[in-house]
């Protein structure tokens, strides 16, 4: 995924390969199967072209990690323990996170979601 969010337009699996290849060697079908179970999963949008098949990452990688955490505060029960959860994940970020946090949810101008 790395490589396809810091791709400026969409890669082949040869372009993966070799951007992968600067770092470790890994066999060219390996990053193949991947990239296809990326696209099967909704993770990575595959696009033919001629005999090729173009990747790009589905979402950007906030907007991948906001949905897993909403994902994991789904899956921790009733609402109770989804403030218990977000209470003890504000409690765990660092003074600046905090304070990021703190301006988006003031600038924030989207409705309270039921739990």
């Amino acid at each position: 995924m790395d490589c396809l969010w810091a791709a400026p337009a969409p890669m082949t699996v040869r372009d993966v390969h070799a951007a992968l290849g600067e770092q470790r060697e890994v066999a060219y079908t390996t990053v193949m199967t991947v990239l296809q179970r990326l696209a099967k999963k909704g993770l990575a949008q595959q696009t033919k072209l001629g005999k090729a098949h173009l990747y790009s990452a589905s979402e950007s990688r906030e907007q991948m990690a906001a949905e897993l955490m909403m994902d994991a505060l789904g899956d921790v029960g009733g609402a109770q323990a989804r403030q218990a959860a977000l209470l003890h994940f504000v409690g765990r970020m660092t003074a600046n996170e905090t304070e990021l946090l703190k301006a988006a949810l003031s600038a924030s101008t989207t409705p309270e979601r039921a739990p």
